[in-house]
C-alpha cells in the first residue's frame, strides 16, 4: 500500500495523464481513479469513493481528479499518516528478495567505480555514462520497490545529475565524479546497513544523507564552480580540504589483459536489443546461495573418498571379475569429471578484486599528490572464490605499501629521470596448478642497506652476518619492521606486511620479492588454485600415514652414514649438495614407533618453507594422492606441525603436515 505521498504522486500523474492525453483509454484511467480513492479511503480520507462514484467520460474523469486532489488538499493534518519508522519494512523483510537486492545492487556499484574512472580518464567516454547511469537507475528502481528510501533517495539524484551529464549539460569534472563516488560509499553503507538487519540486529535510522543531497543538487544548479585539472598540475597536493588538482591516474591493461570495464557495446544498442541480451545472459545464469554450493562441494568430497576406498578394496582385488573392475573405472572416472566441475563452480574471476584495486590507487594518489598508472593484466584468470576472500586484505596492504613507500613523488622521479607518473602493475595468471600474482612498482625499490641497518638495531640479523638479497629482503615481513622515516595515516607502523605473509602462509602459499634500487619492486604471491583439495606425498611412519603438501617437496634420498653429521652434539645435520640441512625425525615429534631408528635405514624428505630448506625421516613413501582436506575440530586446530586431515583410499586417516609447523622444531 502506497503512503500519503505517494498516493498524491499518484493522483497527480494521472491528471497529467488525462489532460495531455495517453494510451490507455479513458476507461482505464477511470479504473485507476476509483482505485486511488478505495487507497484514500483506507488511509483514512473519509468520502474520496464516494467522490468519484459512477463517473464516465473525459470530462468526468478530469472532474473526478480535481474532487479527489481537494478531499486530500482538504483532509485534517491528523488524518495524514505520518512518515514509518526507520526500518526494514514488511515488504524488505522478504529474505530472498532483499538478499537479491543486495547481492544486485553491490555488482551495480562495483561496475559504477570501474566506469568512473574510466570517464576521469576519458571524459568524452559516452559508454561508460550511460552505464553508471544504468546502475544508478537500477538501484533507485529496486530501492523504490522495497520502500527503502534513503537508498532510493540519493540514488535518484545520483540518477538525475548523471542525466544532465548525457544530455551534455553537465560536464563530469574530478569534483564531479568524486561526488559520485561519495555517493556511491554511501550506497554500500546503507546496503551494509539493512543486511546487518536483516541477520537480527537492531533497527537503526539511515544515515543523514542531507548534506550529500545538498552537493548534489547545487551541482546540478550550477552553484559550485567546477575546476578542471590543469595540465601541469603542482607539484604537490593543495593543503585545502577539497584539492582542485587531480592527480594522473589511468587503469592502462597490457598488450595481453582485458580492459577494466563491464565491456560496454561499441555502438549503442537499442532498449530492445539491451533486453534480449540481458534475457539471454539471465537464463543462463543460476544464483545459488553460497552456502548450499560449499555443502555440495564437501558433499561431493566425501563422494570421492567413499569411491576410492571402494576400488581399493581388497575383497574386490580377489574376486578379479572384469566386468566389475570396468564398471569401477567408469566409476571413478564419472566422480572424477563431478569432483572438477563442483571445484570449477567455485571459481571466480580474480579481477573482480582487481577492481577494487583501482579505486584504491586512485584515492591514495589524490590524497598523497603522486601521479599514479595502473596496470592490469590476467583478470580473467579464475582461482577458488574463498581464495579471493583471503586475499582481500593482503593486496589492500601491498597495494598501500607501493603507493606510499614505493613510488616517489612527482618532482623526485623526474630528477632520477623517470616518468613523472609511476606505474604499479597487477598481474595473475595460472602456473602448474597454482595461480601466481604479481604486484609491482618502478618507484624507489628496496634498500638493502637500510633494511640490514634496521634489522641490527633491532637484534634481528648480526653484526658481521652476510646474508643474500632475498634473505635480506624477507626481513619486512618481520612483525613491526619498517623503514619508513615518518607513520602516515597509509603506512609505515610496521603492521602490514607480517600479516601479509601470515595470511598467505595460511592459504598454504608463499611470498617472493624481486627489487632493484632505484627501479622499483615486484612480489610474487603463489597460491593454490583451492583450499578444498591438496596434492600430497603418502609417506609412511611406523604403522601411521602422513601427507606432505607435494609444493614443499624438493626432493627424496636416502642418506649415506658419512652425510650425517651432528652439530653443537644435539642438532643432526645431513650433507645434501654441499650443503647442510638440519633433520627432524617425525617418529620423535609425533611419539610414533618407527621400523628403524637408523636414519640411514629410512628416506629423507627435503621440503622447504619460508625459504629456509629441512629434512625430515620417514620410513617409506606409499604414493602421491589428491586428497580433500578435512579440518580436525576446534580441538586439534591448534596442534602444532599438524594442517588438517584426510581419508586415504585405503580408508585410513592420514594427517597432512604442516611444514611451517615443523621447520621450528628442525631449526631450534
Amino acid at each position: 500500500m502506497p503512503s500519503f505521498e505517494q498516493l498524491r504522486e499518484q493522483i497527480d500523474s494521472l491528471a497529467t495523464e488525462a489532460m495531455i492525453g495517453s494510451t490507455k483509454s479513458t476507461e482505464s484511467l477511470l479504473a485507476s481513479l476509483s482505485g486511488l480513492a478505495q487507497q484514500a479511503e483506507i488511509l483514512g480520507l473519509t468520502g474520496a469513493s464516494t467522490t468519484v462514484s459512477k463517473l464516465s467520460g473525459k470530462e468526468s474523469l478530469l472532474a473526478g481528479i480535481s474532487q479527489l486532489q481537494k478531499v486530500i488538499e482538504d483532509a485534517p493534518a491528523e488524518a495524514v499518516p505520518g512518515p514509518p519508522a526507520p526500518a526494514v519494512n514488511a515488504l524488505a523483510a522478504d529474505p530472498e528478495l532483499l538478499n537479491d537486492f543486495l547481492v544486485e545492487s553491490r555488482d551495480h556499484l562495483t561496475s559504477v567505480e570501474g566506469q568512473l574512472l574510466i570517464i576521469e580518464r576519458e571524459p568524452t567516454a559516452k559508454d561508460a555514462v550511460h552505464s553508471v547511469f544504468r546502475g544508478f537507475h537500477t538501484i533507485k528502481g529496486l530501492a523504490g520497490f522495497l520502500e527503502l528510501d534513503a537508498i532510493r533517495g540519493v540514488a535518484h539524484e545520483v540518477e538525475t545529475l548523471l542525466d544532465l551529464a548525457r544530455n551534455g549539460t553537465l560536464t563530469l569534472a574530478p569534483s564531479v565524479i568524486d561526488l559520485i563516488l561519495e555517493s556511491a560509499d554511501y550506497l554500500k553503507t546503507e546496503l551494509n546497513r539493512v543486511e546487518e538487519q536483516m541477520n537480527g540486529a537492531p533497527a537503526a535510522a539511515p544515515g543523514d544523507s542531507a548534506p550529500l543531497l545538498a552537493r548534489i543538487q547545487a551541482h546540478m544548479r550550477g552553484e559550485v564552480a567546477v575546476v578542471e585539472a590543469p595540465k601541469d598540475a603542482p607539484k604537490a597536493a593543495p593543503p585545502a580540504p577539497a584539492p582542485v588538482e587531480t592527480p594522473k591516474l589511468a587503469v592502462v591493461p597490457s598488450p595481453a589483459s582485458v580492459p577494466l570495464r563491464v565491456a560496454p557495446p561499441a555502438k549503442p544498442a537499442s532498449d530492445d536489443n539491451v533486453q534480449k541480451a540481458a534475457a539471454t545472459s539471465e537464463s543462463r545464469v543460476v544464483k545459488v546461495d553460497i552456502e548450499k554450493l560449499d555443502f555440495l562441494v564437501d558433499m561431493v568430497g566425501e563422494l570421492v573418498i567413499a569411491q576410492s576406498m571402494v576400488t581399493h578394496d581388497r575383497s574386490l582385488e580377489i574376486m578379479a571379475n572384469p566386468k566389475l573392475q570396468r564398471n569401477l573405472s567408469q566409476l571413478t572416472r564419472i566422480t572424477g569429471e563431478v569432483q572438477k566441475t563442483a571445484m570449477a563452480m567455485r571459481m571466480v574471476p580474480i579481477g573482480q578484486l582487481f577492481k577494487r584495486s583501482v579505486r584504491l590507487v586512485r584515492d591514495l594518489a589524490r590524497k598523497s599528490g603522486k601521479e599514479a598508472e595502473l596496470h592490469l593484466s590476467g583478470e580473467e584468470t579464475e582461482v577458488d572464490r574463498n581464495i579471493v576472500e583471503e586475499l582481500a586484505d593482503p593486496l589492500m596492504h601491498m597495494i598501500r605499501n607501493a603507493a606510499d613507500h614505493g613510488i616517489e613523488m612527482p618532482e623526485d622521479r623526474v630528477k632520477a629521470g623517470k616518468p613523472r607518473t609511476a606505474r604499479i602493475h597487477l598481474k595473475a595468471s595460472h602456473q602448474a596448478g597454482y595461480v601466481m600474482i604479481e604486484i609491482g612498482d618502478d618507484g624507489r625499490g628496496l634498500d638493502r642497506e637500510k633494511i640490514l641497518k634496521k634489522a641490527r638495531e633491532r637484534g634481528l640479523v648480526q653484526d658481521g652476518s652476510e646474508l643474500a638479497d632475498k634473505e635480506v629482503f624477507n626481513l619486512i615481513f618481520e612483525p613491526g619492521f619498517s623503514t619508513a622515516e615518518k607513520v602516515t595515516d597509509i603506512s609505515g607502523r610496521g603492521v602490514g606486511m607480517d600479516v601479509v605473509r601470515k595470511q598467505i602462509q595460511r592459504m598454504r602459499g608463499r611470498v617472493d620479492i624481486e627489487s632493484q634500487l632505484g627501479h622499483g619492486t615486484t612480489f610474487f604471491l603463489k597460491l593454490p588454485l583451492t583450499l578444498a583439495i591438496i596434492d600430497g606425498l603418502v609417506v609412511g611412519v611406523g604403522g601411521e600415514r602422513y601427507v606432505v603438501p607435494i609444493y614443499a617437496v624438493r626432493e627424496m634420498f636416502r642418506p649415506a652414514p658419512d652425510s650425517i653429521f651432528t652439530a653443537e652434539g644435539r642438532n643432526e645435520m645431513v650433507l645434501v649438495r654441499g650443503g647442510l640441512l638440519p633433520v627432524l625425525r617425525l617418529y620423535q615429534r609425533f611419539g610414533v614407533t618407527p621400523k628403524s631408528g637408523n636414519i640411514v635405514e629410512g628416506l629423507l624428505v627435503v621440503v622447504e618453507s619460508e625459504s629456509r630448506r629441512f629434512c625430515f625421516t620417514v620410513d617409506e613413501v606409499i604414493d602421491t594422492q589428491e586428497v580433500v582436506i578435512k579440518s580436525l575440530g576446534e580441538t586439534f586446530r591448534h596442534v602444532a606441525g599438524i594442517a588438517g586431515g584426510t581419508i586415504l583410499g585405503d580408508g585410513r586417516v592420514g594427517l597432512i603436515l604442516d611444514v611451517e609447523g615443523l621447520s621450528k622444531d628442525a631449526n631450534a
